[in-house]
C-alpha cells in the first residue's frame, strides 16, 4: 500500500491524499487499524509508523475531532485527518467492498467541503 499527495488535480485547484496499490488483505489490515487505533481506543493513527504503508511524498495522520474538516496540511507533507467518530464509522463502510474482494474501482473516504480528498484506490486511478 503506498500514500501519496496529488496537488492541483482539476481545474478547481482540488487536491488528493491517496492510499493506492494495495490488495483486499491489506485493504482488511488498513479498516482493523482505523478500527481498533481510532474508534476503540481513541488514538491517532500515523500512517508513517505502519509497516505495509509506504509514505511516497506525504505523510497523513488519523486522528478523531469534535467536528468534521477533512484532511489538512500547512505545508503539503504533513497531512491531518480530522473527522468525528460517525465519519470515521462510515469510512469504515465506505472500505468494506474493498476487504471483500480484489477490486479496481475506487472510493473516496468523505464526503467534507474541503479542497483536499482522502482517496481510497487499488490501482491509483479515480
Amino acid at each position: 500500500m503506498k500514500l501519496d499527495f496529488i496537488d492541483n488535480i482539476n481545474e478547481f485547484g482540488e487536491n488528493v491524499v491517496r492510499l493506492y496499490d494495495f490488495d483486499k488483505e491489506e485493504a482488511v489490515h488498513f479498516r482493523d487499524l482505523i478500527l481498533h487505533t481510532i474508534i476503540e481506543r481513541k488514538q491517532r493513527l500515523d500512517l508513517s509508523k505502519i509497516d505495509f504503508i509506504e509514505p511516497r511524498n506525504c505523510n497523513l495522520i488519523l486522528g478523531l475531532f469534535k467536528t468534521d474538516e477533512g484532511i489538512l496540511s500547512s505545508d503539503n507533507k504533513i497531512f491531518h485527518c480530522a473527522l468525528t467518530l460517525d465519519n470515521y464509522m462510515n469510512m469504515l463502510k465506505l472500505m468494506e467492498p474493498f476487504c471483500l474482494n480484489n477490486t479496481k474501482g475506487y472510493q473516496y473516504l468523505y464526503d467534507i467541503d474541503n479542497p483536499t480528498d482522502f482517496l481510497f484506490s487499488p490501482a491509483g486511478t479515480w
